[in-house]
């Protein structure tokens, strides 16, 4: 049983303050009671101080909880009614599955980098009908064609905008092909923009410096991607992509982090189709050797393909030194010496 206890109010108000009624909420009734005016005088006075009401004036408590289907802001300790009539600044329709919230939201896509002009156009649809769904007049349609055309090219107008349109277009390919994810596609267009600004573009080709910019994203984020990925993703050489890569580094001064052999263990491992305790085999053979401290300096692919076929070996899985190298693009010599001094270094019975 909840008992509420009133408040003798005075015999004569002051002349300023009017007669307040203040709703309390208990459990779900709601009761009504007289409350003297310094309440309601000290909730004015924080509400024009700091704009918002953070806390109770009754019993100083910030738990505060605001009901939507009422528009009233509520202390959940004393069940004072703080606020009436808040505005409720979320949308007009409801959507219960993801699907219908997809479907009825009228937002754009986030700003970008990887896009040209980063997603702040306008864009003029070829829909061609009124928002109930009439099709347009002839006049209205030639008009609507007139100002799409106009859109189009008010969007890339410059020399700069043509460029970025060009590269983010291949930078869109490339990792599209490669199957790189979105946050190294941004960062990869954050490059070529640093490229673009400082002049590095002029006189080479587009699309070995969108090439280099993604290579060079690829390295900062320790994602295995090859050169030679790169070049047969595109209709670039190895050799102009790589000079590209060096000059991004060496002008924007890009401090690129050394690449870790345990991470191609299984891009290697995957095409080759190797069990998955020969991989942890692998991988603890590489830990082991950077503990002795024989991995700087060598090549990360080679020295996971000679892991992996140690750990074939210990494991009785049969593959060839051959297969190995073909997958990691390395030569078998190159296996063959790692494996070697694998073997010396950590004294395996092979």
């Amino acid at each position: 049983m909840t008992i509420l206890r009133l408040l003798w109010l005075p015999t004569k108000w002051p002349p300023s303050v009017p007669d307040c009624v203040v709703k309390v909420r208990f459990g779900d009734r709601w009761c009504r009671h007289a409350e003297v005016w310094r309440v309601e005088k000290k909730m004015a006075a924080t509400t024009k101080k700091i704009g918002k009401i953070t806390n109770c004036p009754e019993c100083a408590s910030n738990n505060l909880v605001e009901d939507f289907d009422l528009g009233e802001v509520i202390c959940q300790n004393c069940g004072l009614v703080l606020s009436e009539h808040a505005i409720n600044r979320g949308p007009e329709w409801r959507a219960f599955t993801k699907e219908e919230r997809d479907e009825r939201g009228r937002v754009g896509l986030p700003t970008s980098f990887s896009i040209h002009d980063k997603g702040l156009s306008t864009v003029i649809d070829r829909v061609n009908r009124d928002a109930y769904g009439r099709q347009l007049p002839l006049a209205t349609r030639l008009e609507m064609l007139r100002l799409r055309k106009w859109q189009i090219r008010t969007r890339v107008h410059s020399s700069a905008d043509r460029n970025l349109a060009q590269a983010m277009a291949d930078l869109d390919r490339l990792t599209d092909k490669l199957h790189i994810p979105n946050p190294i596609k941004e960062r990869a267009a954050i490059i070529y923009r640093k490229a673009l600004e400082s002049g590095l573009v002029r006189g080479r080709s587009i699309a070995a410096i969108a090439a280099a910019s993604l290579y060079a994203a690829c390295r900062l984020s320790e994602t295995p991607r090859t050169l030679k990925d790169l070049a047969g993703a595109t209709r670039i050489r190895k050799k102009d992509v790589a000079r590209c890569y060096r000059l991004l580094v060496r002008e924007l001064d890009l401090r690129m982090p050394v690449e870790d052999p345990v991470k191609c263990v299984s891009k290697i491992a995957t095409k080759v189709d190797i069990s998955m305790p020969t991989q942890r085999r692998a991988m603890n053979i590489i830990n082991e050797a950077r503990r002795i401290g024989i991995v700087a300096g060598k090549d990360p692919m080679g020295l996971a393909a000679a892991a992996l076929y140690v750990a074939c070996v210990l494991e009785q899985e049969k593959k060839t030194q051959k297969e190995i190298a073909e997958v990691a693009n390395v030569t078998e010599v190159t296996v063959r010496n790692r494996y070697k001094g694998l073997k010396e270094s950590l004294k395996l019975n092979v």
